[in-house]
């Protein structure tokens, strides 16, 4: 039976107002309380031209911006093949590969992170087992610098990647692969002509997810990165905890929040007309 508004309303309304008490209220609050010590809006207007025109700023925002589109691309090119076989495994195949994905999903970011620490540090597992084998004959450098937060935010955002497109893909109808192979189309061309077309709006969906989550990303780079690998979320946290200048880390939460309010509602127009990934 249908439900009506008020009927979805009343189902929404515990995740509202959870959603209100634990993340709305709190930084609304630490919003106005900080901008309110600046005095007026004209002094708020003008400390904002001046953090966002300051260049560790606009440093920080195009790193951010950076290392997220190079993490998006690197969980494509890795998440696209993995969520293929996916959808094409059954039983306990499919059992084994989703297993992989998500069992680390449900490990804390910091253990994971703290993992990889312990695989690509100095000495770490890597650089002992390449030693041994003679590949190269003094440590590579894996760690404190932009190679190691790729790595690292990479190995924690895949699984958003995977699991986007996997839906994508089991959306697509297999009589239209089935009629391009009763075509004479090859399995190569039946792939890149059909099915990869047909994914596109997952890959678009999946690379928002990615970057979303990519430029608000603080504890892998903050634990993996280098000097040159400062991003926004670091800035903010600097702000706070250690000039206590909380004007200014409130400006900092407001942009990142925009662009991601921003990027959530380009994703959400994208799922909403795509089959399989509607919200």
């Amino acid at each position: 039976m249908p439900l009506g508004h008020l009927g979805a309303f009343l189902l929404l309304l515990p995740a509202l107002l959870l959603m209100a008490l634990v993340f709305l209220i709190p930084i609304g609050w630490f919003v106005i309380g900080a901008l309110s010590e600046l005095g007026g809006l004209a002094e708020i207007w003008e400390e904002a031209v001046a953090v966002l025109g300051s260049r560790a700023i606009i440093g920080a925002i195009l790193n951010t911006n950076w290392i997220a589109f190079l993490v998006t691309c690197l969980t494509l090119l890795i998440g696209y093949p993995v969520a293929y076989a996916l959808s094409r495994a059954k039983g306990l195949v499919f059992t084994l590969i989703l297993v992989c994905i998500l069992l680390p999903y449900f490990t804390s970011v910091i253990v994971r992170t703290y993992a990889w620490m312990v695989l690509l540090g100095r000495n770490g597992l890597i650089n002992q087992a390449l030693l041994g084998l003679g590949i190269i004959e003094a440590p590579l450098q894996l760690m404190y610098n932009r190679a190691g937060v790729l790595i690292g935010m990479t190995y924690v955002l895949l699984p958003y990647m995977v699991l986007t497109l996997y839906s994508a893909m089991k959306a697509v109808d297999p009589r239209l692969l089935q009629a391009a192979e009763g075509m004479g189309a090859s399995p190569l061309r039946v792939f890149f002509k059909v099915f990869m077309p047909l994914t596109l709006h997952g890959v678009i969906a999946g690379g928002l997810i990615v970057f979303i989550l990519g430029i608000g990303f603080f504890i892998t780079p903050a634990l993996m990165g280098g000097p040159s690998d400062i991003m926004i979320a670091m800035l903010i946290e600097r702000e706070i905890e250690l000039l206590l200048n909380w004007p200014v880390a409130a400006l900092m939460t407001l942009v990142l929040l925009a662009v991601t309010l921003s990027l959530y509602a380009v994703y959400h127009r994208v799922s909403a007309r795509a089959p399989g990934l509607a919200p």
